[in-house]
């Protein structure tokens, strides 16, 4: 189990991966015109040497931030077609996750991901519950003596995790969102959680622009992240490379990132 709290004070987030740590179209951004997203999409950095992006990629997508057993020294992503399913009786934040996914499928290249239909064609499940109800949600999947320990380790108000095989091929990612703590804060935590469930889950604190840092609050799919997300979905990549491996191939792997980055975000390249 691997914890992570990218918010200070009340709002804290937990990611648990077991066996390791445990509709629009277009490009205009999921997020609506919330102010808080709105002053950080202007004060966005756009651009970024290619040590930075390695940098970040490494530091994220290896290693664990808090875990209990398992490797944590290979590439964790799906190996698939990603669907994911909102639970919830909450239409509004659900519309919002389906915009939020569908943005997530216009900048990843070669991530295969939208909404399921029904839990059963799932292998993400997004938990949305009142805040009120979050520990007893969290009881609920977890068991009560562990949801006792995750309340008093962090008080989390965001949670996500991911169940992996032993080729390192990312199964199922179950995330639970609070729906009534503002619309900044679940746009927030709902690009993070869903972000952090492909793949890159270890947070650090040496990389000051990326949403996977402790202090860094963005509402929306940054340009920063959208680097570390296409490198992990290339096909070059594969589940269980060590870090040797990927950097072997990382060279050319990030030179074409650079152009669909550039492309998706009608941005010179």
């Amino acid at each position: 189990m691997r914890f992570r709290c990218p918010f200070r004070g009340a709002l804290r987030t937990l990611a648990t991966v077991v066996c390791v740590f445990a509709l629009a179209t277009g490009t205009a951004p999921a997020s609506p015109d919330i102010p808080g997203v709105v002053s950080r999409q202007r004060a966005e950095q756009k651009t970024f040497t290619d040590s930075q992006i390695v940098e970040g990629f490494l530091k994220t997508a290896f290693g664990a931030e808090y875990h209990l057993a398992g490797r944590v020294d290979r590439i964790r992503k799906y190996d698939g077609p990603v669907r994911v399913f909102a639970d919830g009786k909450h239409g509004v934040r659900k519309n919002q996750i389906a915009s939020i996914v569908a943005d997530i499928g216009r900048r990843v290249q070669h991530l295969d991901i939208a909404m399921a239909a029904n839990p059963e064609a799932a292998n993400v499940t997004v938990n949305l519950v009142r805040d009120r109800d979050f520990d007893r949600a969290i009881a609920k999947a977890y068991g009560r003596e562990r949801a006792r320990e995750i309340r008093t380790s962090l008080d989390p108000q965001c949670l996500s995790g991911f169940r992996k095989n032993d080729k390192f091929e990312i199964q199922h990612s179950d995330i639970f969102l609070t729906v009534d703590n503002g619309d900044f804060i679940f746009y927030d935590c709902a690009y993070e959680e869903l972000l952090q469930s492909l793949g890159p889950i270890n947070d650090t604190a040496s990389v000051p622009w990326t949403m996977f840092n402790d202090d860094v609050q963005m509402g929306f799919f940054d340009i920063y992240d959208q680097y570390i997300l296409n490198i992990l979905y290339d096909p070059r990549i594969k589940a269980g490379m060590t870090v040797q491996e990927v950097n072997a191939v990382l060279p050319q792997v990030l030179a074409d990132v650079r152009v669909w980055v550039a492309k998706s975000n009608h941005m010179e390249p």
